[in-house]
């Protein structure tokens, strides 16, 4: 059993990459891992300010909603980020949060496997590129961890439009192997 982490980084409430991340959780369950499903929405994450003393302390000197974050992700298995794409990028949430998570870096994180999920209004190939290309920059950061599997929905743009979309299987499945 692992312990999985997933984070969705979606302001509005039950959004398409919300039920991705909510897919993938359901499908991690059910092979009998033990699950936390995180939103960003309504939390309380301030900009990193790059002041480096975390690299120290292991501890950034803000205190928001990012510690209880960052401390999950300390102890998690495998994260799971889940995104809109804005502009061909991640949220801007889940950078600022992910910028937060910087006190993992000298830590004796435990994740080693990381996913990615998306979704967004555009249905090209090159949608998620930069978003997951983001996302496994921060990843490469980390030796011991891995990107090892995206999952991307397309031409889904209104709250709700992902249902019956196959993606949301696929999001399951993807859960369900880890």
């Amino acid at each position: 059993m692992k312990k999985v982490l997933v984070i969705s980084s979606s302001l509005r409430k039950n959004s398409n990459s919300e039920q991705l991340a909510v897919s993938f959780a359901e499908g991690a369950k059910s092979a009998g891992h033990e699950v936390e499903l995180v939103s960003l929405r309504d939390k309380e994450i301030r900009f990193c300010v790059g002041c480096l003393a975390c690299q120290k302390t292991q501890r950034c000197f803000m205190h928001d909603d990012a510690d209880a974050i960052r401390e999950k992700m300390l102890h998690a298995d495998v994260l799971v980020f889940a995104t809109p794409i804005y502009y061909y990028e991640m949220s801007g949430i889940l950078k600022t949060m992910l910028d937060r998570a910087n006190p993992l870096y000298p830590s004796d994180y435990r994740f080693r496997e990381v996913y990615a999920l998306a979704a967004a209004a555009e249905d090209g190939k090159h949608v998620p590129e930069k978003a997951f290309s983001g996302i496994e920059g921060w990843v490469d950061c980390f030796e011991k961890a891995k990107l090892v599997g995206t999952l991307f929905c397309g031409g889904v743009t209104a709250v709700g439009e992902i249902k019956d979309n196959p993606k949301l299987k696929e999001a399951y499945d993807m859960g369900r192997k880890i």
